[in-house]
């Protein structure tokens, strides 16, 4: 249960209103197919309950295509759109990477929350990230990035904000940053 505007809300209620996220340690169904982890990122726009499914009625029939079909663009917005049934565990990492950011798409967020998405990636990785997280971006998400990697966060955001220990030491653009004497110091040493 997550606390805001002093409601309690559930992590469902949370994504109903909007907020999408990925994790830092990835956390993919692997032994799912790819599209079928991005459908599940669907369950919270579908209405059909348990009675509707098992008994196949039309509208949870017409439910189900649905969710595949938009799981299946969010996957090839990602660049994933030829690995749909790939199993989610037999992907390269920066794909299980990319899978886990769809199934976020899918949930069809305002605001996309990446923890530390280039995290583990080598620099191609990285540069194909860095192109997505801006792609994603020009479809009108609001994105907050959570990232140590500062060539990916130098390239991507508009404003960025400085913890060291927990506390805010800087805010500002890229370039401020970059020659922020208290970053310098805190990451690079006196």
């Amino acid at each position: 249960i997550k606390e805001a505007f002093g409601q309690h809300l559930h992590a469902d209620v949370i994504t109903k209103l909007g907020m999408g996220r990925t994790f830092q340690n990835i956390r993919l169904f692997t032994s799912l197919s790819a599209l079928d982890n991005v459908k599940l990122g669907r369950h919270c726009r579908t209405r059909a309950n348990f009675f509707g499914t098992v008994l196949g009625l039309p509208g949870a029939r017409r439910e189900e295509l649905d969710s595949a079909a938009k799981a299946a663009e969010c996957l090839q917005f990602v660049g994933l759109g030829k690995k749909l049934s790939s199993r989610a565990a037999s992907l390269p990492y920066g794909d299980q990477r990319r899978l886990e950011i769809a199934r976020a798409l899918a949930t069809e967020p305002k605001l996309l929350l990446l923890d530390e998405p280039a995290a583990g990636m080598n620099p191609t990785e990285s540069r194909e990230l860095i192109s997505l997280v801006r792609r994603i971006s020009r479809a009108g998400i609001a994105i907050l990035i959570i990232e140590h990697d500062m060539k990916v966060i130098m390239n991507l955001a508009d404003r960025i904000f400085v913890l060291d220990h927990g506390e805010l030491i800087a805010s500002g653009t890229p370039e401020e940053i970059r020659n922020d004497k208290k970053v310098i110091e805190a990451y690079l040493g006196a």
